[in-house]
């Protein structure tokens, strides 16, 4: 269960409903094509796609290149997995454009995400340092809170904490591109596993929703799959799910079930039986959320 609960998200999970691919924004084509994850982007920010593509992590892995136009340095955000050819080609990419990385930033510490960090800081240059939340994945004395505001090469980036996916995740705001980077904590399509308490994670929905309407932001930048040019209804798609979701466990409870189990056998009737232990596991926290709230 470690491993489900440090991964993105499970792509065939959309039969538990938390990967929904048949959303509506994704016909539409407002969720992008997969064959156009890499090299996507903004004015500022280039996604480069890890070769790390698994049930677990949607097409891979997003590593973002965030600079601003002429700018001699770079920033470098989530390099990935420890995959040599994919850290030494985001390398490549940045001296190709005749800049350096000034610095590299982690969304969060899984290792999807995190593990080719410090190998990579040593492919970009001298004294690189790594800034995450999290201290074990540091490298250098300095960490990410939030309000911090990034301005290496010029460019503006803040830093919210948006705990939920993870205890320790982050979303990077550009505003000259109206981005929102958010790591794991909303993805181009499906929804995310929620590692940390749901309370938190349905906090930092709500609060990117209103960041979002409030600042105008044009794009999602995510972890994993396209980008997402449509940041309102994307955030309303993952904040309607998730209470849907916590209807059906509770309606499921006040009709006679009384552990996990008996709740997924209520309300993933039609799954697959192999794919009960991880519902299991989900309806566990929302019935910790709903407990800590006296719904049940």
């Amino acid at each position: 269960m470690y491993r489900l609960s440090g991964t993105s998200a499970l792509r065939h999970l959309d039969r538990l409903g938390w990967n929904p691919v048949d959303h509506p924004d994704r016909r539409s084509g407002k969720m992008g094509e997969m064959s156009e994850i890499d090299g996507m982007g903004t004015e500022r920010a280039t996604c480069v796609l890890a070769p790390n593509p698994s049930a677990m992590t949607l097409d891979g892995t997003n590593t973002w290149i965030i600079g601003e136009p002429g700018a001699d340095e770079v920033v470098v955000i989530d390099p990935g997995p420890k995959d040599g050819k994919h850290l030494s080609r985001v390398a490549d990419i940045v001296t190709g454009q005749g800049r350096r990385v000034g610095l590299v930033l982690l969304t969060h510490g899984h290792p999807d995400h995190s593990a080719g960090a410090k190998k990579f800081a040593e492919l970009a240059g001298p004294a690189v340092p790594v800034r995450a939340m999290d201290p074990r994945h540091r490298l250098g004395d300095e960490g990410l809170v939030e309000g911090d505001v990034v301005t290496t090469g010029g460019l503006e980036l803040r830093v919210m904490e948006t705990p939920g996916h993870s205890n320790d995740s982050l979303t990077f705001w550009i505003p000259a591109d109206g981005a929102v980077l958010t790591g794991d904590t909303v993805l181009g399509y499906g929804t995310t596993v929620v590692e940390g308490k749901l309370g938190d994670y349905l906090s930092s929905l709500d609060r990117l929703r209103k960041f979002s309407e409030e600042a105008g932001a044009a794009t999602i930048l995510p972890g994993h799959g396209p980008k997402l040019d449509d940041p309102i209804a994307a955030l309303d798609h993952y904040i309607n799910h998730r209470r849907e979701r916590l209807a059906q466990v509770e309606a499921a409870v006040k009709a006679g079930a009384r552990t996990a189990r008996e709740v997924v056998e209520v309300v993933y009737a039609d799954v697959d039986k192999s794919l009960w232990p991880a519902a299991e596991w989900s309806v566990q926290s929302q019935l910790d959320y709903l407990n800590e709230r006296g719904a049940l």
